[in-house]
């Protein structure tokens, strides 16, 4: 890939250079505005394309947002942690209103061993007792007698994080958004970096991607309040209760090997909605207010990767860690372009020749 100027900016307003590198993103969810906000950074002049009417669609608009590596350690490599950490930064610095509040792991008095388990495989957490719970959570006072704090993880409303870093990449960066198009140079000059974040979509040229659906609800409730997510250990499927405000709480989330956009199953809305109820039985009076599912890309592995081919460069197989691994992600995709830099841990056969 050739070398090209690097403007020298800040996060600021500052134009690109005439002679800048000229980037495409392709697909406006996390992993490309992480990305075209990545570029623009290093002084790129950077077009992102978007095939639908808004950004921050497909599985962005039905994520969780919790921004928690240590909990995901539990299940996942601790690459994942590695990236978690690094974004987490970057959303407390990149978009406003990240409540710093922590995330708490429970489970009912039967599950005891399940989190000890949980505890076993991670770290950065506190044992919290009930009195301690009570004082985290007053609503969920005498309902547990132990559970998990993590204190230095967050969370974020995924759908007003992206509409932010939407107009911070139109009015701080000069970013040029597309919307309702597909991702050829149709008409404008050809760009030096292709960046390819579409996803599922690009199993025309990643065969190995698969499809792994989530589902989730949205509960409204003035009956209970949470101050931060909340993780409830459940025999078949991780549940989360995330606080979105004004008493609306995300429900999430399954994880279904199959590629079923949209249809959501009885089965899975009656564990997502057992598991709110055996939070606080308030959930159970709660109003339905919204129910999704979209299909998440991933690797056999379930780690994500950078993979180059010319001057095209492919971020994809996030997984269930789109909010956790795109910013870094992101970052080492303009390294690459900006550097060479190779990034073994998330690169596969392309690191070898370069």
């Amino acid at each position: 890939m050739a070398s090209l100027q690097q403007s020298t900016t800040d996060d600021g307003a500052a134009a690109p250079a005439a002679n800048a590198m000229r980037v495409r993103i392709i697909g406006g969810g996390v992993a490309g505005l992480t990305s075209a906000h990545a570029f623009a950074r290093r002084g790129a002049r950077v077009t992102l394309v978007e095939r639908r009417a808004a950004t921050g669609q497909g599985c962005s608009w039905y994520a969780g947002g919790m921004l928690a590596p240590w909990c995901e350690r539990e299940s996942a490599e601790p690459i994942i942690a590695e990236l978690g950490l690094e974004s987490l930064e970057y959303w407390r610095s990149a978009v406003p209103d990240v409540p710093n509040e922590g995330s708490l792991v429970l489970a009912p008095p039967r599950d005891l061993p399940d989190l000890k388990r949980f505890a076993r495989r991670t770290s950065g957490f506190e044992w919290a007792d009930g009195g301690r719970l009570a004082a985290l959570e007053p609503d969920l006072g005498g309902r547990f007698d132990q559970g998990l704090f993590f204190p230095t993880e967050a969370h974020l409303e995924p759908r007003k994080a992206l509409a932010a870093l939407t107009r911070k990449l139109v009015d701080e960066h000069q970013v040029t958004i597309r919307y309702e198009a597909d991702g050829l140079d149709d008409g404008e000059a050809p760009a030096d970096v292709i960046v390819d974040c579409r996803g599922l979509a690009a199993r025309d040229v990643l065969a190995d991607l698969r499809g792994v659906k989530g589902e989730m609800l949205v509960l409204y409730s003035r009956e209970i309040a949470l101050a931060r997510p909340v993780r409830m250990l459940h025999p078949r499927i991780p549940v989360y209760i995330v606080p979105r405000g004004d008493g609306h709480f995300m429900i999430g989330a399954t994880s279904i090997e199959n590629d079923e956009r949209g249809r959501v199953t009885g089965r899975s809305m009656l564990e997502l909605l057992g598991a709110a109820y055996a939070l606080h039985p308030a959930f159970g009076e709660a109003e339905i207010v919204e129910i999704g599912a979209d299909v998440r890309p991933a690797f056999p592995d379930n780690i994500p990767r950078l993979r180059r081919r010319g001057r095209t460069i492919y971020l994809n197989g996030l997984y269930r860690h789109g909010f956790l691994a795109a910013p870094a992600l992101a970052r080492r995709a303009a390294a690459l372009a900006f550097d060479g830099t190779a990034c073994p841990e998330v690169m596969d056969e392309d690191h070898r020749e370069w």
